[in-house]
């Protein structure tokens, strides 16, 4: 990060505090992360993008999800650009990374903590609903022309969908899109695939927040319970299927061999209902969202488990995810 751009972003967020040091991380695919600490003052995290509406919408949703729900989120102590690079800064949460910590719990506390994902998952739908589908953007922050120097924070900040398409559109493009990106070991499947994205979802029609990477590896955890839920990055609006069935499958199945995820998913599914009533997940949701979870942001296989398993048990792990989605249809 440079030197300049942090040194502004800490003068409006912390001012007059003196750095003690600062500590480079790796979280977030589009953007760089540093904890600073101060000589006489709390941490704080410091992000920053090339992309300044992506840093402006970030930090618009955790203002808003903090307003709206009890999710716990950082909230922004300062937003801006400058130099062309969007930033802002959040107090640092304390807490074990979740996707170390979540096998180490007890019984009670992964079922606390499923149960936990899926009310904040609902309150966040309940918080957040949109006329049609796509990725969001504050007002003002949509790319391609100059951004609007008013930070977000502390005003109203309207998030809306840049180019809302209908549910079956957005879901069709969405699971083709990823079904695109799988690898050879997974050609056998294409072909049901893409006939599961081309079903109706007349059902869920009614577009809410999709929090894209809502699961224990973006999580902190301490005694037992989440302190805060990390990485905001690229909101979309999508049916509620898509994201209660993503969710799930990172929460419920990721971590734990098979026979043990009853209790888990029940646990998930309680902690919605406890909101709002549970929607109807089609085959085409949950093909879609076990599909979007299969490779990185690199076109990587990704590693379920913790430690993470080898690529080949990884690839057995989602062809298996992905049949059961497409044999199973609607839960």
């Amino acid at each position: 990060m440079s030197d300049a751009v942090r040194g502004r972003a800490l003068a409006k967020a912390r001012p007059g505090a003196t750095v003690a040091s600062v500590e480079p991380l790796g979280r977030g695919n589009r953007k760089r992360t540093e904890v600073v600490r101060f000589e006489s003052a709390a941490p704080v995290v410091v992000q920053r993008s090339e992309t300044p509406a992506a840093t402006r919408t970030e930090a618009a949703l955790l203002t808003a999800i903090g307003d709206r729900t009890d999710v716990p989120v950082p909230r922004p102590l300062g937003e801006g650009v400058d130099d062309g690079t969007g930033w802002f800064v959040t107090r640092l949460v304390d807490g074990r990374d979740l996707h170390e910590a979540f096998v180490d719990l007890g019984p009670a506390d992964r079922r606390g903590v499923a149960r936990a994902f899926g009310r904040w998952l609902a309150a966040l739908h309940e918080a957040f609903r949109f006329s049609g589908c796509g990725r969001l953007a504050v007002d003002g922050a949509a790319g391609g022309g100059a951004i609007d120097a008013e930070s977000v924070l502390g005003r109203d900040a309207s998030l809306s969908v840049r180019e809302p398409v209908g549910a079956d559109e957005w879901l069709r493009e969405f699971g083709e899109r990823h079904a695109d990106r799988l690898p050879e070991e997974f050609d056998g499947l294409r072909a049901r695939l893409r006939d599961a994205f081309r079903e109706s979802t007349a059902s869920d029609t009614d577009p809410r927040l999709f929090p894209w990477d809502f699961r224990p590896g973006n999580a902190l955890v301490a005694d037992g319970a989440v302190t805060a839920v990390l990485d905001w990055e690229a909101p979309l609006a999508a049916p509620r299927g898509v994201s209660v069935a993503k969710t799930e499958h990172l929460v419920v199945d990721w971590y734990v061999p098979a026979a043990e995820t009853g209790p888990l998913r029940r646990a998930f599914r309680d902690g919605y209902e406890s909101v709002a009533p549970l929607p109807r997940v089609e085959r085409a949701h949950r093909a879609a969202a076990v599909a979007s979870a299969v490779v990185d942001g690199e076109g990587v296989v990704t590693n379920p488990r913790y430690p993470p398993v080898d690529r080949d048990a990884a690839v057995e792990f989602h062809r298996r995810a992905l049949r059961r989605a497409l044999d199973n249809g609607p839960g």
